[in-house]
């Protein structure tokens, strides 16, 4: 399939910056479908990213100079909510396409929407280029024991939501159906699962603890499973983080070299655009190679 956004800016139900259609390299299908506890199809989370025009990427091409006169407007993100398909299938669509710069920090920190973006199962890929491609092949690459703070900040927050926030709307209704809100409730084991295998593993299948989650959605847990479960992980989880082999922070350096093959392949050669320290060591080892080669 190609790029939604394309598809939506055809039939003139989004007006994103012109340079988007043509340029997004990868499109996901995100929350309950991707963790494969959705009862309903006619809301999507769908997240990707974009590559803007290289002066956007580099202004000083275009001559701009950081902090001195009037700047040109930066490109983060691009966010729609409540788009309408308008085929009769009455699907809504909540966008998010990333600056593939932004995009590449986020993962890099490890926020979990960013993550899990990387990692929903096949079927949820709606468009991915050879650059969007690349970027998953190398997705584990981001992964680092930071997971484990931003994960637990983000189950807290779930946590405290479902526990004071006034609910509205179809969220009032789940509080009515079943004591308390079970969206936010899933979500808090949800995360909690998650960063359970980045740490223990390496790795992160969205899908394997569906079934769990399904329950959860189905009222079958009452609040205070969901507090008990919390703690229990939580102290679990700080052992594990003190024995995990996973990396303690990010490889910077090798994000970043993957960050610019991308933007070679999209670009072409970033020769003019960014600066590149002369290596005295690899010279003499590609003369070595080249001299051994004619003797």
């Amino acid at each position: 399939m190609g790029s939604l956004v394309d598809i939506l800016i055809s039939k003139g139900l989004i007006t994103p910056p012109t340079f988007l259609k043509n340029n997004i390299h990868y499109e996901c299908i995100m929350g309950s479908t991707a963790y494969g506890a959705s009862s309903d199809n006619s809301d999507m989370d769908v997240y990707g990213f974009a590559i803007p025009p290289k002066d956007l990427i580099f202004p000083h091409l275009a001559g701009e100079i950081q902090g001195f006169g009037r700047q040109k407007k930066k490109f983060e993100q691009y966010q729609q909510h409540h788009i309408d398909s308008n085929d009769g299938r009455h699907i809504q669509y909540d966008l998010a396409i990333y600056n593939i710069v932004k995009f590449f920090q986020l993962c890099m920190d490890n926020n979990p929407n960013m993550i899990d973006s990387l990692f929903v199962p096949r079927r949820c890929i709606i468009h991915s280029t050879q650059i969007g491609e690349h970027v998953r092949e190398n997705r584990k690459m981001f992964l680092h024991k930071g997971s484990w703070h931003k994960f637990k900040g983000y189950a807290y927050g779930q946590m405290h939501k479902m526990n004071t926030k006034n609910p509205e709307g179809k969220r009032k209704e789940l509080v009515e159906k079943y004591g308390y809100d079970v969206k936010f409730a899933y979500h808090v084991v949800r995360l909690l699962n998650e960063v359970e295998q980045i740490l223990m593993e390496a790795d992160l299948d969205l899908e394997r603890n569906r079934e769990q989650l399904k329950s959860i959605r189905r009222g079958e847990w009452k609040q205070h499973q969901i507090v008990e479960y919390f703690e229990m992980k939580e102290k679990s989880l700080e052992e594990l983080y003190t024995k995990s082999k996973l990396q303690h922070s990010p490889d910077e350096g090798a994000i970043k070299a993957l960050l610019l093959e991308c933007l070679e392949m999209h670009y072409g050669s970033l020769e003019k655009a960014i600066f590149k320290p002369f290596d005295e060591k690899q010279l003499l080892k590609d003369l070595e190679i080249l001299i051994y080669k004619y003797l």
